[in-house]
């Protein structure tokens, strides 16, 4: 099997007049977008996939930090792309990075949005009691490994902050708040055995979005770390039709 080479650094391509700004999740890293990027940057895009703040470095240094700052880290990746010689700017997300995309989508101009596997609904319903339970209990261990070969791309914590548990879910609030101001191209993609969020997340943004060019694409064998799972070359392909189509 190819050995993957996995890092937890951002990274930046420089490439054509199109920009693709990638966003990882919660307690993710830019590893996990690095097939997706490779992908984009073989095809003459540029292509940027920020570090959020907090994430990479420890458990510790992640639980200084809360949504707040995920925010900003994005902020940051978007104006630094913004900065390149571009002519479209697509902010694609997974996870939590998916509801920062869309927050981006809502607050700042970009040509295209496409979340995936973006939480509205989380599955384990005990992630609402982070706020009371992060002064008793700081941190949960990891407890489940996924899949080999998306193993293989990862460079998880060996435990998460609880606190920014009840981090995340303040960010949740707050892009269903704003999801009305989103009026771009939206691909709203959804694995259908998404292991961490409840599938109907998917449906509830295509609803509340005011795009009028909108569809949800579902990938019925895929989890949730969508990017690095089995089909992922159908996903990067259908995101790139999807960006041709809006970018002639």
């Amino acid at each position: 099997m190819k050995t993957v080479q996995r890092s937890p650094e951002p990274f930046f391509y420089p490439g054509g007049k199109t920009g693709i700004l990638l966003l990882h999740g919660f307690t993710g890293t830019p590893s996990e977008l690095r097939p997706m990027g490779q992908y984009f940057k073989d095809r003459g895009y540029t292509v940027h996939a920020p570090l959020l703040a907090g994430h990479g470095t420890s458990p510790e240094e992640m639980e200084r930090t809360g949504w707040r700052d995920w925010w900003q880290s994005a902020v940051d990746a978007y104006d630094r792309m913004r900065a390149e010689p571009l002519e479209k700017l697509y902010v694609a997300g997974l996870s939590m990075g998916g509801c920062l995309s869309l927050a981006l989508a809502a607050q700042k101009p970009v040509d295209g949005v496409i979340p995936m596997c973006a939480p509205i609904y989380i599955r384990d319903r005990r992630a609402f009691l982070a706020r009371v339970v992060a002064p008793f209990y700081r941190y949960k261990k990891r407890s489940t490994h996924r899949d080999p070969h998306i193993e293989a791309h990862l460079c998880p914590y060996d435990r998460t902050p609880v606190r920014c548990v009840a981090e995340l879910t303040r960010l949740i609030r707050h892009v269903k708040s704003m999801l009305a101001d989103v009026k771009v191209p939206a691909l709203i993609v959804q694995a259908g055995k998404d292991e961490l969020i409840l599938e109907k997340s998917a449906d509830y943004i295509y609803e509340h979005i005011s795009s009028t060019d909108k569809e949800i694409s579902w990938y019925e064998r895929s989890t949730h770390i969508i990017t690095v799972d089995r089909e992922r070359n159908e996903l990067f392909k259908e995101i790139e039709q999807f960006i041709l189509e809006r970018s002639s």
